[in-house]
């Protein structure tokens, strides 16, 4: 096999609401994938919020190693450009592109990459008809393809399909406000997965698909109330499936299911492992390749997710294992931090039944197999306190071991960032520079 080319597809706020992940959301070229390749069915991302998840992925960090504890646009940046993926694939010899969304840094060309193409704006079809010239126009090979979508991020279109037949997403009740909103996700899943079939069409179409690794994924949960921003599974919680030559060859067995528990941080090692480039030394995650190979069953006994800032300032860690879930708030605010959840129907429905007064608890602890929606706070819970000092501890070690800054004190965001009030109501209203 000469070296394979890489195409990294991610959408925005997607978590695993596609049909491949058995929700009755039509994206066959998702699925299309899917049936060819290997279905991940545990794999969680580093943070659930926008910049810091993607930091996570393409520098194999936790954000807060990185340094990318917030938001590009608002003002945040990574410690060293020179972590991000495309720098090693530079230095082995790989052709490095960008077309579409990156949300690293204000400047795309900051990041690295080779050749910077540019869409006529951010939606799928402009970004899908990008990649697909690019792959029409023989690609120097052997190639890294980043293709960033901005769906499903709000603001979505307009449904035309009968909401009164949509089920909301878990975290919420089934009102006619949740299932417009759900809805309206639908059309922009449907968007997304044209793009991302113009795409899978124009590798096919230029002969490239037998040796092209195509990974999909997104960045966390869905832009809904109690899911973004969240550390529970709705918020953690991605879709990653991979398909290309050697162990990411599933046509051999139709809808091939990993269950093997894995951070988005574990795909920077695993690509250098199959590749056989040498590791950086700032690598935190671990290759799972020898999942594939059947060599192990796990590469990870526990991941680890945080949220630092998103719009606003909200503090929080969390450790996952096979069986529980250890989530920890900081400082003293015991209500949500709304700002930090998209404005949208949903969110306007909890707000009218008082969700701003509603308490947050500081430590929550969930049984993951007797409760897998993580709505029964065990913390406190007598048969569960042994379990909960190990969750306790393992959490603290791991912050320990990569100097997270939170063990501190409160984190200050850089000068010049823009961060809302955490007692605001939106996103949208007025933030504040740090000065």
């Amino acid at each position: 096999m000469t070296q394979p080319n890489i195409i990294y597809i991610h959408s925005h706020d997607t978590g695993r609401y596609i049909s491949p992940y058995g929700h009755t959301i039509a994206t066959p070229h998702l699925q299309r994938l899917a049936d060819t390749g290997i279905l991940f069915r545990q794999v969680y991302s580093a943070a659930p919020t926008c910049s810091p998840s993607r930091s996570a992925l393409l520098t194999g960090q936790a954000p807060h190693s990185n340094g990318m504890l917030g938001l590009a646009h608002r003002g945040f940046r990574l410690h060293d450009y020179s972590h991000h993926l495309v720098h090693t694939l530079n230095g082995a010899g790989y052709h490095t592109a960008l077309a579409g969304l990156q949300h690293l840094a204000i400047d795309p060309a900051e990041l690295g990459y080779a050749e910077i193409l540019t869409p006529t704006e951010r939606h799928a079809d402009p970004v899908a008809q990008t990649a697909a010239d690019f792959l029409a126009n023989g690609p120097q090979a052997p190639f890294f393809l980043d293709v960033g979508f901005f769906e499903t991020h709000r603001e979505f279109p307009s449904a035309t399909a009968n909401a009164d037949h949509v089920l909301p997403p878990a975290p919420l009740p089934d009102t006619p406000e949740t299932r417009q909103d759900m809805a309206d996700f639908h059309a922009s899943a449907h968007d997304l997965d044209q793009g991302i079939g113009t795409v899978l069409d124009a590798l096919d179409a230029a002969g490239l698909a037998d040796n092209t690794l195509v990974i999909y994924t997104t960045d966390h949960g869905l832009a809904f109330p109690l899911m973004k921003c969240n550390l529970t599974d709705h918020g953690m919680g991605v879709a990653f499936i991979l398909r290309g030559p050697g162990p990411f060859d599933g046509s051999t067995e139709q809808a091939r299911v990993c269950d093997a528990l894995i951070s988005q941080i574990d795909l920077f090692p695993t690509l250098c492992d199959w590749l056989d480039i040498l590791a950086p030394p700032w690598l935190e995650g671990q290759s799972f390749l020898p999942v594939l190979s059947g060599e192990v069953d796990q590469i990870n006994d526990a991941v680890y997710a945080e949220v630092s800032y998103h719009a606003a300032y909200e503090p929080q860690r969390a450790v996952r294992t096979q069986r529980y879930k250890y989530i920890r708030r900081y400082g003293e605010r015991t209500t949500p931090v709304l700002p930090n959840c998209d404005d949208g129907p949903s969110k306007d429905l909890l707000l009218h039944h008082g969700w701003q007064a509603r308490t947050v608890p500081r430590e929550a602890l969930y049984d993951l197999i007797y409760d897998p929606q993580e709505a029964n706070n065990l913390i406190d819970a007598p048969a569960y306190l042994a379990v909960r000092d190990a969750m306790r501890n393992r959490l603290n070690r791991w912050m320990l071991d990569t100097d997270d800054p939170l063990l501190m004190g409160p984190v200050p965001a850089p000068v010049g960032a823009k961060i809302n009030a955490v007692n605001g109501l939106s996103p949208k209203d007025t933030p504040t520079t740090v000065t």
